[in-house]
């Protein structure tokens, strides 16, 4: 069982989403992570770093093997902490690379207009 995780540019949900499903076609992956902030992937499982990251690469993202090596024993849970309500963060304004545009829509709560 190895743990290899790699730097790939993952820009929005689209990047993400594509980058999974490229992977996920492996065979011999146990789990598989994307860290959108820290534009890293960690796959876990019997399966080679260089199949990987010829798989993202096929997919035209930038891949690089940043570690190989053996998962961590898991930790025992945590007991929850209180948190604020978090919002849900509005996605980047563009993704150069997919053509993603976020639109927004602002309710107006006044009369129509009518011109006479």
């Amino acid at each position: 069982m190895k743990k290899t995780v790699l730097k790939v540019n993952i820009y929005c949900q689209k990047c993400q989403k594509e980058v999974l499903k490229a992977v996920t076609k492996l065979t011999g992956i146990d789990q598989v992570t994307i860290d959108s902030e820290k534009q890293t992937l960690t796959v876990v499982g019997q399966v080679d770093p260089v199949l990987i990251t010829k798989a993202v690469r096929k997919i035209g993202k930038i891949a690089e093997i940043e570690s190989v090596g053996s998962p961590k024993p898991p930790e025992p849970p945590k007991p929850p902490e209180r948190q604020s309500p978090v919002r849900n963060p509005l996605p980047p304004l563009c993704c150069d690379y997919c053509q993603l545009v976020p639109v927004s829509y602002v309710a107006y709560d006044s009369p129509p207009c009518s011109i006479l």
